[in-house]
């Protein structure tokens, strides 16, 4: 695996300015990440079949509703066989609703699952672009917790939106469905006031939507606060797993410190602002449910009171009144699906903002700062490296070369140096082009891949050869070669180790890790090399040995080697300075819509 630039960053993060977006961008986001999905016409293929089982469980509904007049017709006159009869037809059509609502369970769980997949894959995809992830880290609290909105949120999202969605459509098409009995049924319905009579066409219609209309005005009202506060609690859950994870990362210096007291108090401060965005949200739900819960013990009996003034003037039968109530209820329970899942409807709306607004930043984050002048990178034909008049930008300054024009050619060993402060990562990172912002130009030397050492080693999870063997086209290391470089970095009891699975960077000290990531960059023999303090912390002998294995294994590799110039200068024969200008312009802050740069001043042209 190839070394890349750590974390730990000398140069202050890029402040950012963020704003959430609107529902459309966030929907638009998360319908282009689907679009692009492998799994995107299973996906396809499930609705559609979902689709089929809700349009077959409406009609299977309109005909147990239909059923209610002659069941309870047969009750009404103690009519035996006609009871009997009718208790065989519920058992056809329950029997035929059972067997949809289990297929209907079914393609729900699929399409949760394959919506996750499909969520998932895109975000890490996109989350592991080169150096996105790295610029998404500087880029504010946007890039805070990926983890959790890559794992946590995506799954949330991925329940909440089929379990909406599904419920959304299935009402949408009961509606359709007992609309028009609802409608013939108290077409008939007249009203007698006095001597008068009144008939109003579609009469337990209108009184269904007018009763849901009021019901779902004051539930959104109510419980429209539920979205800022799921949303807010979803980020202090991820800042106490932060805090957590942290702490169990360094366990050993904790105690060593005895600062156990000063953990747990930031713990508990930590753990405190969860539980009062719980509380917050609960005393929200609370006040709605005083609304839904209110709606819900009147609808018991709103349809019959609705319907009442019909059936007592004598104008349909028991089970006629029945069959309405029935079809009024269908009616009603699908005109009520925004009130009962509002809190749903709120939590779904946080997790799609938090979703939505990191893709939309992974999917801006190769442009943040595009209005600031960026380092051109070219190509040298003559395979040296140049530096010409190379400023890199930062919030206080600029990082520079004291010369203002370099060449640096295949070959030569050269240590870059400077004091504490002057930017020496920073500039690490404009060559390896993680930083692009500021002024100049970088050249590369043509045809050349550049290693890239930073001060804390990456080692993925697997065995031992499969860290040392990186995967670049090149034919994999003897075992024997492996033994011999791991012997010359004084790593040799590791040699019996090489097809043991481990995490190298928690089994091997911090000395260890070094060395074996300098024996890694030994057996890719590449021609250039930049490292970044990496050599600093070796004790005597460790940096000697390195030394000693890069002169015999790289003996023509050219090697850059930036930290505070404490080595051999028959090694690295020459020497340049890194600067740091405070009195340049400095980097100015970027303003970003949920990671989406806003647009430049007028004039500017926006790169893309």
């Amino acid at each position: 695996m190839a070394d890349q630039p750590g974390n730990a960053a000398a140069a202050q993060p890029v402040a950012v300015a963020v704003e959430a977006s609107s529902l459309s961008d966030q929907v638009a986001t998360i319908r282009r990440a689907l679009a692009g999905s492998p799994v995107r016409k299973w996906l396809l293929w499930t609705s559609v079949g979902i689709m089929a089982v809700i349009i077959a469980t409406s009609i299977g509904q309109v005909l147990l509703n239909r059923w209610n007049q002659p069941f309870y017709d047969a009750l009404a006159r103690r009519d035996m066989a006609a009871f009997l009869h009718q208790l065989l037809v519920f058992a056809a059509i329950a029997g035929g609703l059972l067997v949809l609502n289990i297929g209907q369970t079914w393609l729900n769980q699929m399409i949760r699952l394959k919506l996750r997949e499909a969520l998932t894959l895109d975000l890490i995809d996109q989350w592991m672009r080169p150096a996105r992830a790295f610029r998404l880290a500087n880029a504010g609290a946007i890039g805070v917790n990926p983890d959790q909105r890559m794992q946590q949120d995506a799954a949330h999202l991925s329940d909440l939106s089929t379990d909406l969605g599904v419920g959304l459509l299935q009402s949408c098409i009961l509606l359709v469905s007992f609309v028009g009995v609802l409608w013939e049924l108290s077409s008939g319905f007249v009203f007698h006031i006095g001597g008068t009579s009144l008939a109003i066409p579609g009469y337990m219609v209108w009184a269904a939507i007018l009763y849901a209309g009021i019901a779902s005005w004051l539930s959104w009202l109510v419980g429209r606060p539920l979205i800022r506060l799921n949303s807010d609690r979803y980020t202090r859950e991820a800042e106490l797993r932060s805090s957590m994870v942290r702490v169990n990362e360094n366990v050993d210096a904790i105690a060593l410190y005895h600062g156990e007291a000063d953990a747990r108090r930031r713990l508990e401060l930590d753990l405190g602002t969860v539980l009062g965005a719980m509380r917050r949200i609960y005393t929200a739900q609370i006040n709605l449910s005083w609304v839904t819960d209110t709606y819900g013990w009147i609808t018991v009996v709103a349809p019959i009171l609705v319907a009442s003034p019909v059936y007592f003037a004598g104008d349909i039968s028991f089970g006629g009144l029945m069959m309405a109530v029935g079809a009024f209820n269908q009616v009603h329970s699908s005109l009520r699906w925004f009130i009962n899942n509002i809190g749903s409807i709120a939590d779904w709306r946080a997790t799609l903002m938090r979703v939505a607004d990191f893709r939309i930043a992974l999917d801006e984050t190769d442009v943040l700062h595009d209005t600031e002048k960026r380092i051109v990178f070219g190509e040298n034909a003559n395979g040296s490296m140049t530096f010409e008049t190379l400023e890199v930008a930062s919030p206080e300054g600029c990082t520079k070369l004291a010369d203002q024009h370099v060449e640096i050619r295949a070959g030569e060993r050269v240590m870059i140096t400077g004091d504490r402060g002057a930017g020496k990562t920073l500039f690490f990172r404009a060559i390896a082009g993680l930083w692009p912002w500021g002024r100049g130009r970088i050249g590369l030397p043509a045809g050349e891949t550049l290693i890239f050492v930073p001060r804390v080693p990456y080692f993925p999870a697997g065995t031992l050869r499969e860290v040392l063997d990186h995967p670049n086209g090149a034919a994999p290391a003897s075992d024997a070669d492996i033994s011999a470089v791991l012997a010359e970095v004084g790593l040799e009891r590791l040699s019996s180790s090489l097809d043991r699975a481990g995490r190298w960077d928690h089994e091997l000290g911090d000395d260890e890790q070094r060395s074996l990531a300098f024996a890694r960059l030994a057996l890719r023999q590449p021609k250039w090399v930049i490292i970044d303090e990496a050599m600093d912390a070796f004790d005597g002998p460790s940096l000697r040995r390195v030394l000693s294995m890069l002169e015999k294994r790289l003996p023509d590799a050219a090697i850059l080697n930036i930290g505070r110039g404490l080595h051999n200068n028959q090694f690295f024969p020459r020497a340049l300075t890194i600067v740091n200008d405070s009195g340049a312009p400095a980097l100015k802050p970027a303003r970003i819509r949920a990671g989406a740069i806003e647009p430049p001043p007028a004039g500017a042209r926006r790169k893309t």
